[in-house]
């Protein structure tokens, strides 16, 4: 009887977790969260976002990656110049410090999928590998939230709360 609510509750607690992408460790860095914003109809972009931190002693650098879902893959930066937000890839990749946490996330560094091969629908997953400078190719899997996600993990930002 005990071993039946055991597994009842340990069922019902799996069934009532969001699906999220797995966290994924590479040598001395730990990636975080992956996920991506669902895109409309035709669109021929999408972003990516995740977190990476850095627990060894020196410094790697975010050089690329690839994904089946696009032709190309890369590292950006979000800016204001003149009141207006300008998206510009990073050249030479992004720099993770020892110790450092960067996050990839909307209005700040992220991933763009360029020339989308079908569009990103919520719910879905996709694999992608990414391209550290020292820690080589890295096997992540991105979950694709809402079109206005904010965060990864179907945990939306409530504004004004």
């Amino acid at each position: 009887m005990i071993r039946t609510i055991i597994l009842g509750t340990a069922l019902a607690i799996a069934i009532a977790r969001p699906a999220t992408a797995a966290d994924v460790t590479a040598g001395d860095l730990k990636i975080f969260a992956p996920w991506a914003r669902a895109t409309p109809k035709g669109a021929s972009v999408g972003g990516g976002y995740l977190s990476i931190t850095n627990s060894g002693d020196s410094s790697d650098r975010l050089v690329g990656g690839s994904t089946d879902v696009s032709k190309g893959f890369e590292i950006h930066s979000t800016q204001m110049e003149n009141s207006v937000m300008k998206m510009r890839p990073v050249t030479g990749g992004l720099e993770i410090k020892p110790g450092q946490t960067i996050e990839l996330k909307p209005g700040g560094y992220h991933v763009m999928f360029v020339g989308l091969k079908h569009g990103l629908k919520q719910g879905d997953h996709f694999g992608a590998t990414l391209r550290f400078e020292k820690a080589g190719k890295v096997d992540v899997d991105f979950t694709v939230e809402g079109i206005g996600a904010t965060h990864g993990g179907g945990m939306q930002m409530q504004h004004g709360k």
